[in-house]
């Protein structure tokens, strides 16, 4: 295919179907598909429509029959309890093949839904793999999270089964995952038939007979299961995220489509092979956890590494360097809020000096905008190259980025790269005209998507159209706004919902955000629009401070606010910066901006289900009090 970026890049646009076909013979299938790219019912597109393929199959077994069998699959480590565990792939597939058949036990059969409510543990990597050995279709839940979400999740899937564990660990206490699963199954009008839980060691609870069943108990009797023959457009899972309504969105991701997609990234984006070890530091509850801890490495049969952690208080801001320099990592995929929590703790690197980290290569930073000052920071300590790149839950895999397997492209600091080769990403403006060179609008990307992304949400086509293929006929919106400039650099500014409106001027708050997070006190900060009579909204800044600063507030607000009038100018009407404790966050780094203006302009909000810790928007209500906002 030749590796030269822009070739590449073009031929994905103007072939499409060439393109992926080529890419397609990549992977095992039963059967090939001939039938590339249905286009007959727009936006419902279906790639490698006849094709018949196997998601377990092409993470395990395939490389099992190509004698690679006793490479290590997967790593396993928890700073929390202490337990390391490595398994190489004859060892994951009898581990997987044997849960698919006490699965089957239970009554669980193609097209099965299963939930799966699990901590950082390999039994959540086997029971994701066990489903797809057998057709069924997984659901997970983030371990942890609330019963009424749970519920919600339960009734929207009718899910036959659920698998579970008595507990998850967080730095410092345990979560009960037992009470948790309870009280959603009351509160679920669907009921699931049985519940398989895996006991923690130390944590063990008393199971309800006959409807739950410990883990082991489940596996006693089961017969190691081959993988199903599934068609390309079967689904491998459904992956929930909070809809505006109440109602969750279940994004769903066909089979053949994902195994091709996500086996071309690794190599292409991420510059993995198969003898490299890959670490991606998120949860298997969102979708970097499913992509880029479970099934892309594994479909490309490198190493994946599981962590049980956090960047910092396990035990320390060293965590991330220990593991890297403990199982030679190549490459390590996170979120920005990671990194920003380990500049905060550890600003001089301190902890970084102790370790070796002459294996790695390349960091790359997904899931909120990387602030040129985090990247910066973290360059000059790791001395690799930093990659910002952008996509969403919807797409599985990256929209934009620097692709280091085809060809490196010059870093611009606050820019997510170029588009990714598959995807026709252009801005338009509300009047559905193409944006110019640098200039804001929403972000959208050209129907039709590529494999591997959402082909509709589960059970809900009229939703799937209305919400994301409506507002610009032909164009799926991303809900991104930004621009692209004169080289093709994409630069997301901000959720849709983030632009704010100053005096009639539309101002970007990432734009705002990135003057902050220059300040060498700062180490985050978020930026909303407050309801004002006279300029309809006003900007202002939350900041958190790096350890050890000893100006006062007053002069650091002052400061801050000085940059951006003179970075931005006057137009943006800046005026105030709170320096607070810390920011409200979803688990996965995402911080709540919409919560917060919200709470600052008294309307009614719901506290998100995803929040990592509720009590921070107190602290927050009362910093607006204190600050004069909120009266």
């Amino acid at each position: 295919m030749g590796n030269n970026f822009k070739q590449i890049y073009e031929k994905s646009i103007k072939n499409p179907e060439e393109f992926w076909q080529e890419i397609s013979n990549d992977i095992f299938w039963f059967k090939k598909p001939t039938k590339i790219l249905n286009k007959s019912n727009p936006p419902f597109y279906k790639w490698f429509e006849d094709g018949v393929t196997n998601t377990c199959y092409n993470a395990i077994d395939i490389h099992i029959d190509q004698g690679r069998g006793d490479k290590i699959a997967l790593i396993y480590d928890s700073p929390i309890t202490g337990d390391k565990k490595k398994f190489t792939y004859n060892e994951l597939k009898k581990k997987v093949s044997r849960f698919s058949g006490a699965l089957k036990n239970q009554g669980v059969k193609k097209g099965d839904r299963v939930i799966i409510y699990m901590p950082m543990i390999p039994e959540a990597v086997i029971a994701m793999l066990a489903c797809g050995r057998i057709g069924a279709i997984h659901s997970v839940v983030f371990g942890g999270f609330a019963s009424n979400e749970l519920a919600s999740r339960i009734d929207d899937s009718k899910a036959k089964l659920l698998v579970t564990a008595s507990c998850g660990f967080e730095p410092g206490r345990v979560v009960e995952y037992k009470p948790l699963v309870d009280e959603a199954l009351k509160l679920a009008s669907h009921k699931p038939e049985k519940v398989i839980l895996y006991q923690r060691s130390g944590q063990e609870v008393k199971l309800n007979a006959p409807k739950e069943i410990s883990w082991d108990e489940a596996l006693s009797n089961a017969k190691d299961e081959n993988c199903v023959e599934m068609n390309a457009n079967d689904f491998a899972y459904i992956l929930y995220t909070s809809g505006t309504t109440g109602i969750p969105k279940g994004i769903v991701r066909d089979i053949g489509g994902h195994i091709v997609a996500l086996k071309w990234t690794m190599k292409n984006i991420y510059n993995i092979e198969t003898d490299d070890i890959w670490w991606s530091a998120s949860d298997i509850g969102w979708i970097v956890g499913h992509s880029y801890i479970v099934y892309a490495p594994l479909f490309k049969g490198c190493t994946t590494i599981l962590f049980e952690g956090k960047p910092v208080g396990t035990p320390d801001a060293g965590a991330f360097w220990k593991i890297i320099s403990d199982y030679k990592v190549k490459s390590l995929f996170t979120a920005p809020t990671a990194f920003r929590a380990i500049k905060k703790e550890d600003p001089e690197g301190k902890f970084f000096s102790k370790y070796d980290l002459s294996s790695f290569k390349s960091l790359f930073l997904a899931g909120e905008r990387a602030d040129p000052d985090t990247i910066k920071w973290a360059e000059k300590l790791l001395k690799v190259p930093v990659i910002d790149h952008w996509w969403q839950t919807e797409t599985s895999w990256a929209i934009s980025s620097n692709c280091t397997g085809i060809e490196m492209q010059k870093t611009k600091y606050g820019s997510a790269c170029k588009a990714v080769p598959g995807y026709d990403v252009q801005v338009l403006k509300n009047d559905n005209l193409i944006a110019k060179p640098n200039e804001m609008g929403d972000i959208v990307v050209k129907l039709p998507l590529p494999p591997g992304t959402f082909p509709t949400l589960w059970n809900a086509d009229e939703r799937y159209k209305k919400t994301y293929m409506s507002n610009y006929e032909g164009y799926y919106q991303t809900y991104d706004a930004g621009h692209i400039d004169d080289d093709g650099y994409i630069w997301i500014m901000s959720r849709t919902d983030d632009i704010i409106n100053v005096a009639g001027h539309r101002l970007s708050t990432g734009a705002i955000e990135e003057v902050l997070s220059e300040h060498q006190s700062v180490a985050e900060c978020a930026v909303l629009g407050i309801a004002d009579k006279l300029k309809g909204q006003l900007p202002i800044g939350l900041v958190v401070l790096k350890s050890g600063v000893d100006k006062d507030n007053e002069t650091i607000s002052k400061e801050c606010i000085k940059m951006v009038r003179d970075k931005i100018g006057p137009v943006a009407a800046f005026k105030i910066v709170i320096v607070i404790k810390r920011l409200p966050k979803t688990r996965s780094g995402k911080i709540l901006r919409g919560t917060i203006r919200k709470i600052a302009d008294k309307e009614d909000y719901k506290i998100p289900a995803t929040i990592d810790d509720p009590k921070i928007l107190d602290e927050i209500k009362n910093d607006l009090i204190k600050n004069n906002i909120l009266k």
